[in-house]
Order: structure tokens, then C-alpha cells, then sequence
């Protein structure tokens, strides 16, 4: 038994609460920093708060996602949408450490400005049954265009409304709390949002339906081999990531060439407009030279330039090859994200996108103190986090090629 496919609505309401989600990550990144900063903390504690907030992230999307196609997706989502008001609301209401570190293990705080908690896999997993295979990447690469956009908005808003409320003569900690609350606020419309998703985007294939495999652990079967070798793969691209979020970079701009909150949104919102644009562009790279080699060869000339950034000896200079980077660095996120849910088995969508999701989370956990030990530290170069994230990320993309070049999603097997 199978639910009806899923009406139009439904797809116009995830590109809504992935536009709204990506739009409070992107307000959020520029500030986030600063905003620890200003309340008393030192770069390497930072550190080791956003890796919590990874870290938390890492536990409560594997217990969400994997259930999701058993207990309700619209349940998990909204289930998400509660806990990233909890952790905007603590953010915003305190600057002690505890507290904070009760609010980012267990909250959703995005530090880079990008996804996390519960929300990309179980969407996609809706999405995928909603539309054709092969109009797949093209309806995630619009999707991540969606979200990009939002998060350049984001950005920008944030850069404004600090400024303003500056101006205005309120101090920088409260002018950053200000996006704190914007944030929490963003996950009480998620909420709302989600509640009125139709019983068409829960799982395609019902537990307990005739012919159905038994759900193993994690909620996978057929495709556990598959999903673990990317998960361990996507771990390793997020290792090389977590050096770079959005949050540190920010932090490496300020303390290096001295950019205000204002510079650091129009950078990120800039940044964010460039990768969403690489959207459409991937998944037409994608019809012609298949999944894998899109994500492979836009993917490994991104983590070059990155090497090039620390070593730019002005501001423009800097800035200009980041962005350039940003241009190519996210044509894998839809291929990647349209690869992983095609090489499974329909009912396993959600906890195949949410396993690997995961494993991207724990990759990441531990590159943010490590990086925020390196600006820290005066004796070693502040420049070093970007070495160490494009030198890992270019290891990954050799790997994956190597690993899955054999491995054809159903829609390419007739080329």
C-alpha cells in the first residue's frame, strides 16, 4: 500500500520551509561568532561550542530521520522545528557557557549556514516520491537555489539590521541577540508550516505492507552496504568542511583584516548567491556526464581555490577568490543529494539521506575546535583552517570517485 502521490502543495510547502529555514542559518552565521565573542568567550572555546552544536546535531537527526518513515515525517519535522526555537531562544536569552552548551548539544543552532537537524533528508525523501527520477536533480538543484537565495538574504538582513540597530545606538551584544530571536521565531513558523503537509508525503511504502523488506538497524536493508561506504566518504568531505564554517571564516575575516558584521553579511550573502546559482548549472552537467562526475570534477577545483585564500594579502583579494570558490564549491550538493536517494530503495530515502547526514555531522564535530585552536594560537598561522579543509576535502573527492565510479543510479544505466 502506498500513499496517494503527493499534491502540489506539498512540494511548494518544502521549498517554503526550506526558504524560511535557510533564511534564519544565513541572518545567523555573520553574528554568531561575534556574538560569543562579545559575551566573553575565547576563539578556542567558540570552537568547542559550534562543534557541540554539530555534535547534538549528530544525535538528534539519526534518531529523527531514521524513524521517520515509520512514525511520520510530518511528526520529525515539526519535532525539529520545536528544537531549533529552544536553541535560538537559549542563544538569545543568556551568554553563559552552560547554558549555551545545554542549547547547542541539544537545539538546532546552525554555525556554518548551512542544513542541519532533521530537515534536508525527510524533505528530499518527500520530494523524491512526489516527482519523476529524472526530474530529480533538477527539482533539488531549484530546491538548493531556493535555499541558497534565502540564506543570501539572510546574511544581508543580518548585516542590515545590526547595523541599523547600532546606529541607533544598542550595543553589539544585544543588536546580535536581536537575530537570535529572528531565529527562534523562523522555527516557530516551521512549525506551523509542517503541520500542514498532506499524508502524502509520508513514506512511500508503509511498514508492514505486502512485500515490504523488515526495516534493519537505522531503518536501512537492501542499501546498507551502499550508504555506509558514503556515509564514511561524507564524513571525511565534512571533516575537511568543519574547518571552514561560515561562523569561522567570519571570525578569520574580522580578526585578520578587521571586517564589520555589515562586510561579513554582504561576503556570506554574496557567497551563498554564487552557490545556489551553481544549482541548475550542476543539474545540467548531471544529464549530460552523470551524478558522480559532476560531484567529482566541480567539487575538486572548488577545494584548490580554497588553499589559495589565506595566502591573498588584502580584503578584495581575499574575498574575490573565496567567492570564485563558492561559484563551483556546491555544484555537489544537489548531484550528491540526488545520488545518495537513487541508489536506495524507495522506503529507505529518509534514513539513507538521514544516516549520511549524520555522518556528514560527525565528520564536522571535531574541525571546529581544531580550527578555533589555530586562530587562536599566535605562534601558528590563522590561515592554517583553510589548509587543512581543502587538503581533506581533495582526499575525499579521490576517494569517492575511486569508491562509487562503478555504482550507476537506475535513470543513467541505459547510457
Amino acid at each position: 500500500m502506498s500513499p496517494a502521490a503527493a499534491p502540489r502543495s506539498d512540494v511548494v510547502l518544502l521549498f517554503a520551509t526550506r526558504a524560511a529555514r535557510m533564511f534564519a542559518y544565513g541572518a545567523l552565521s555573520p553574528i554568531l561568532g561575534l556574538y560569543l565573542l562579545k559575551v566573553g568567550l575565547d576563539e578556542a572555546t567558540i570552537g568547542l561550542l559550534l562543534a557541540m552544536t554539530l555534535a547534538g546535531d549528530t544525535v538528534i537527526s539519526l534518531w529523527l530521520t531514521t524513524r521517520a518513515d515509520r512514525l511520520g515525517r510530518k511528526r520529525m519535522l515539526i519535532a525539529g522545528a520545536l528544537l531549533m526555537v529552544l536553541g535560538g531562544g537559549v542563544f538569545a536569552v543568556t551568554g553563559q557557557f552552560w547554558p549555551l552548551l545545554v542549547a547547542a548539544t541539544v537545539g538546532v543552532i546552525s554555525p556554518h549556514g548551512k542544513e542541519v537537524g532533521p530537515f534536508l533528508p525527510i524533505e528530499q525523501a518527500a520530494l523524491s516520491q512526489a516527482i519523476p527520477a529524472e526530474q530529480r536533480t533538477r527539482t533539488f538543484a531549484w530546491y538548493h537555489l531556493a535555499g541558497s537565495f534565502a540564506a543570501a538574504l539572510g546574511a544581508l538582513a543580518c548585516g542590515g539590521l545590526v547595523g541599523a540597530l547600532q546606529v541607533r545606538g544598542i550595543g553589539e551584544p544585544p543588536s546580535y541577540r536581536a537575530i537570535l530571536f529572528v531565529y527562534a521565531g523562523v522555527g516557530v513558523l516551521l512549525a506551523v508550516l509542517f503541520s500542514r503537509l498532506s499524508l502524502a508525503a509520508e513514506a512511500a511504502r508503509l511498514p508492514g505492507a505486502a512485500g515490504a523488506p523488515i526495516p534493519g538497524r537505522f531503518g536501512l536493508h537492501r542499501s546498507r552496504g551502499i550508504v555506509l561506504k558514503l556515509s564514511g566518504l561524507f564524513s571525511l568531505d565534512a571533516l575537511g568542511g568543519g574547518f571552514i564554517l561560515d561562523s569561522m571564516v567570519a571570525l578569520w575575516f574580522h580578526e585578520r583584516f578587521g571586517a564589520d558584521a555589515a562586510t561579513l553579511g554582504a561576503i556570506l550573502s554574496a557567497a551563498n548567491v554564487l552557490a545556489g546559482l551553481s544549482g541548475p548549472a550542476a543539474a545540467v552537467l548531471a544529464r549530460r556526464f552523470g551524478l558522480l562526475n559532476t560531484m567529482v570534477f566541480t567539487h575538486a577545483p572548488s577545494n584548490m581555490l580554497l588553499l589559495l585564500v589565506p595566502v591573498m594579502p588584502t580584503l578584495p583579494l581575499a574575498v574575490a577568490v573565496l567567492l570564485l570558490r563558492f561559484a563551483i564549491s556546491q555544484m555537489d550538493v544537489p548531484t550528491r543529494q540526488s545520488y545518495t536517494v537513487a541508489v536506495v530503495d524507495p522506503d529507505e530515502r529518509s534514513a539513507a539521506a538521514g544516516v549520511t547526514g549524520v555522518a556528514r555531522s560527525t565528520g564536522a564535530m571535531l574541525s571546529p575546535s581544531l580550527a578555533g585552536f589555530l586562530l587562536a594560537n599566535p605562534v601558528l598561522s590563522g590561515g592554517l583552517p583553510f589548509v587543512a579543509g581543502g587538503a581533506l576535502k581533495l582526499i575525499y573527492d579521490g576517494l569517492l570517485y575511486l569508491t562509487f565510479r562503478k555504482v550507476q543510479p537506475p535513470e543513467e544505466n541505459d547510457r
